[in-house]
């Protein structure tokens, strides 16, 4: 069973606090866009806690690499909820993905996760790629080598990016509630996701590509990899109750399994400990955009089908023309000529 215990005041029990960081809003409008080309004010980015501001001063060259990370975790979070009701959608504001996240839901544990580990992801690749002069490669988990190859390259160096998440992600996670602690939990097994999933990669040496020797290193696997992952824990995340309860030195929170007689969560697992919208209709009071006007898969019978996706609604059909490259034939040497042709498709939309 896993217990989450924090102190809150008397004053603080029925406080409802923000979900989410709004410092996640580096990663999308003009303020990534002008990362690139402009020093970083640690002072104007919103939602910073003390604690992050002073990391964000101590080590601002690394910044880029972590409204990047965040960036990739919302790209990954749209592309693995495509099909479902709740499709991650952003909207033009500093809390930017509305009201949904303000609940404990399956969807808030996701979205943190998914965050945390797109910051260690992209810290830990632009070490690699040595645009930070504050870290580089991995020399600590190198041992022996194997039969046929020797190490080379340059090991990424996940635990670097992980601790960076920890101490900037994690920062703001402090608060005596429940919420916060879920949060980090989360959080952590996000940044999981990276370390279990880390693996050699090698090249060849040898004439003619024979591979008589291997120089291999530890690599990050591709993001959609994590992506998979964490959309198979979010499937099978762990519901928790609250439960409240006085000690000597305040009122305590913890978390514990709603249902006894399923496997309790690990540290790997995500949790939640309150129930989703159903999304099927407008709402601002939850962030719900419905589902109206939505693609469908006609033929499906999952959550991205006209069924399910639609909420029993029904759906509209209409025709598409769309130019393709067609009839394309190979000429030596060495181009590629194609035919454009008009094929005609239908496209299904809720009502």
């Amino acid at each position: 069973m896993i217990y989450f215990g924090c102190f809150l005041l008397l004053c603080g029990l029925t406080q409802v606090m923000a979900s989410y960081p709004i410092w996640w809003s580096l990663a999308v409008g003009h303020q990534y866009t002008s990362l690139g080309t402009q020093p970083i004010l640690c002072g104007s980015i919103p939602g910073l806690v003390p604690k992050q501001l002073r990391f964000c001063r101590n080590y601002v060259e690394i910044m880029p690499s972590v409204a990047e990370g965040v960036k990739i975790g919302i790209q990954e979070c749209q592309h693995q909820f495509r099909g479902r009701r709740w499709n991650c959608t952003t909207i033009n504001d500093l809390a930017i993905f509305g009201p949904v996240l303000d609940k404990a839901t399956r969807e808030s544990s996701f979205v943190h996760a998914i965050a945390s580990a797109g910051v260690a992801f992209a810290v830990t690749r632009s070490c690699a790629e040595g645009s930070a002069t504050i870290c580089g490669c991995d020399t600590r988990h190198k041992g022996p080598p194997g039969e046929g190859w020797k190490w080379g390259g340059c090991s990424e160096d996940a635990e670097f990016g992980s601790m960076v998440s920890r101490e900037f992600a994690d920062a703001r996670e402090n608060r005596p509630d429940a919420r916060s602690a879920m949060n980090r939990h989360n959080n952590e097994a996000g940044r999981m996701s990276i370390i279990d999933h880390m693996h050699l990669k090698c090249k060849c040496h040898g004439l003619s590509g024979s591979c008589e020797v291997k120089t291999c290193w530890w690599s990050q696997p591709d993001f959609r990899v994590i992506g998979d992952y964490l959309k198979d824990k979010y499937d099978s995340s762990s519901e928790m109750v609250v439960e409240k309860h006085r000690e000597s030195r305040g009122w305590v929170e913890t978390l514990r399994p709603k249902f006894a007689f399923f496997k309790p969560p690990m540290e790997r697992d995500l949790v939640y400990y309150e129930s989703s919208p159903n999304f099927c209709e407008p709402n601002p009071e939850t962030g719900s955009f419905g589902t109206r006007d939505r693609i469908c898969n006609v033929t499906s019978h999952g959550i991205d089908g006209c069924d399910l996706l639609c909420c029993g609604r029904g759906h509209n059909t209409r025709t598409e023309k769309r130019k393709e490259k067609c009839h394309c034939i190979f000429h030596w040497c060495c181009y590629v000529s194609c035919q454009e042709c008009v094929r005609v498709y239908d496209v299904h939309t809720c009502k």
